[in-house]
């Protein structure tokens, strides 16, 4: 289990978290929500330990997690320039031989030993994933995952997500698009104002539209009839 408590983060004069707390149970899959600003890419980075936190305690499986713990898909990925995409991956360490480089090059249609620099964006997406699933993590974090990619890809990234947990893999994923969550997901956090403020169950998700992005909607629609009339 990873467990979060009271995490402190402050950039400046602005709280971004809040003495935020949470629990991801094991062989799960969770989906982190919350409007632009919310701070859901500074609360992965935290838990990796890429941004500083103020307060808090982190720790997975009754230990202290260490950033060894997990794997982290960053939303945009750094590439190094004149590399191709076969040399990217050989910087990603495995724990054994199990990663079938040629199998997920068919799956994935990669041109592997073409630069990175002249790939396309769901191309490089494709490619960091790869890097993430290569280290077989047991705690992988999903930032935006389905940004870029094509609708088949999409559908891939679903597949596999159901394969990982399958395998008794944890996973946190964000994403704008509601239903790639609510088609995987168990669990959906609903983060606000620097905290958890809600957690649907998978037989509550029909109700997250209603609950979370009612009232956005009729405020953005009255603003949006007084800027038309």
């Amino acid at each position: 289990m990873l467990s979060v408590k009271d995490l402190v983060v402050t950039f400046g004069q602005n709280r971004v978290l809040n003495e935020l707390s949470l629990q991801l149970e094991n062989k799960k899959v969770y989906g982190l929500i919350g409007f632009n600003g919310a701070g859901k890419t500074t609360l992965l980075k935290a838990i990796q330990g890429i941004v500083s936190k103020e307060k808090g305690e982190i720790h997975w499986n009754n230990r202290k997690l260490q950033r060894k713990d997990l794997a982290y898909l960053e939303t945009q990925n750094f590439f190094y320039s004149h590399i191709t995409g076969r040399e990217y991956l050989s910087l990603f360490p495995a724990p054994d031989s199990s990663f079938k480089i040629d199998l997920w090059q068919e799956l994935f249609k990669l041109p592997l030993d073409e630069f990175v620099e002249d790939y396309s964006t769901g191309m490089k997406k494709k490619l960091a994933l790869l890097g993430i699933l290569k280290m077989d993590k047991s705690l992988i974090f999903l930032d935006e995952p389905y940004n870029g990619v094509d609708l088949e890809t999409s559908r891939i990234l679903g597949i596999l997500i159901e394969k990982l947990k399958e395998k008794g893999k944890t996973i946190l994923i964000t994403s704008h698009i509601l239903e790639t969550l609510t088609n995987n997901c168990d669990h959906i956090l609903y983060l606000e104002e620097g905290k958890i403020q809600k957690t649907f169950d998978k037989n509550q998700l029909e109700n997250l539209d209603k609950e979370i992005f009612h009232l956005m909607e009729a405020n953005s629609t009255q603003l949006i009839n007084k800027v038309l009339k």
